[in-house]
Formats: structure tokens, sequence, C-alpha cells
């Protein structure tokens, strides 16, 4: 009978270590995020990013947009380690996302197309950096953003700009939320993020 009893105590102390674990997995800790703010609630310049994890380098080059491309440099974007983890298990970027994209310059190309050859082939290749934007996903502060807050901190090389202030919601959130779907991230251009 004593056996039974410490079989029932030990199945009942399972089953809550079990639904606990469970329900941690479910809800994000609340430490997430790499945003650092100043008083006048400005972003710090984010440190560090290029150990991130890296989701993609999207190109629209001017060569394949008649000349007018609007982002004609690569996007090497990154995310923040402890949120890319969340988004693994739920699917969803939890507050205290930083997502860092730095624009990178293609170099001088061969053809009018601005492509170039290569050992590898004719292509694109990535020359110097050349400026740096930033989403934050903060729910209160950026609430009529759908909770993404979106930063300039320079659009040419480094150094950048050591702080930026949250740009106007026409500038880049507008954009986001017309074309990037419900979460504001244009999740379809990063395979890791399917």
């Amino acid at each position: 009978m004593k056996t039974l009893i410490r079989a029932g105590v030990l199945a009942c102390a399972m089953a809550a270590g079990v639904g606990a674990s469970m329900q941690a997995a479910a809800q994000p800790p609340e430490n997430i995020g790499a945003a650092v703010f100043n008083k006048k609630g400005s972003l710090l310049l984010p440190q560090g990013y290029r150990q991130w994890v890296f989701i993609g380098a999207p190109l629209t080059p001017h060569g394949l947009n008649n000349g007018k491309a609007g982002f004609p440099e690569f996007h090497h974007v990154y995310v923040n380690p402890d949120a890319f983890e969340v988004y693994q298990q739920t699917g969803v970027f939890p507050d205290g996302t930083v997502i860092v994209k730095e624009l990178v310059l293609l170099q001088k190309g061969d053809y009018p197309d601005g492509s170039k050859l290569a050992p590898s082939g004719r292509g694109y290749f990535g020359g110097e950096f050349q400026g740096m934007d930033v989403m934050v996903k903060d729910s209160r502060r950026y609430a009529s953003e759908n909770g993404w807050g979106f930063f300039n901190f320079g659009h040419h090389a480094p150094p950048y700009m050591p702080s930026a202030k949250a740009a106007p919601a026409e500038s880049c959130a507008g954009c986001h939320a017309s074309n990037a779907g419900k979460d504001m991230v244009f999740k379809a251009y990063y395979p890791v993020l399917h």
C-alpha cells in the first residue's frame, strides 16, 4: 500500500512539473530584449548585433528596378537571440524583440544591371556597410504603431549615430502595416522564419 501511495505522489508531482514547464514554455520570460533607451526616450545604438541570429539578406538592386530601387543595398538582418528563441516556440515575436537591418552597398558592377563577375559566376556581392535601421517590439510604448517602434541610425558608413528617436508612423510603420502582415515583419523573405 505504501508503494502505491508513493507511486501516486510521484505521478502527481511529475504531472505538476510537466504542467508548469508547459506553462513556462507558453509564456515568454519578462526580461527579453536588447533595446536600451536614454532618458529622452531615444533608442541607443544596439551593441553586438552581428553576433545575433542572422535571418537573411534581401536585395532589391537598382539594376532590377529601372534604376529606382527604394532600398538598393543588401539588408543584413539580425534578431536578438532570446526573442528568436521565443519566436521559434510560439511563432510570435515577443515584446523586447529587436530586429536590426544593416545596409551593405553592392560592389561596383561590371554590367549595366550592376552585376559583377566573380569566380562563382555573375551576381551581386556585398561591399561596404552603409547604414542601419532598427525595429523594437514594445506593445505599450508603440501601441499606435501595432506594437513596433522604428529607428534610423543613419544611411552612411559607420560610425552610426549613437542614438535615434522613433520614426513617425508614416515613414516606416505604415509600409510595414500595409505590406508585412499582422506582426509587421516581412516574414515571407526570411526562410528561417517560416
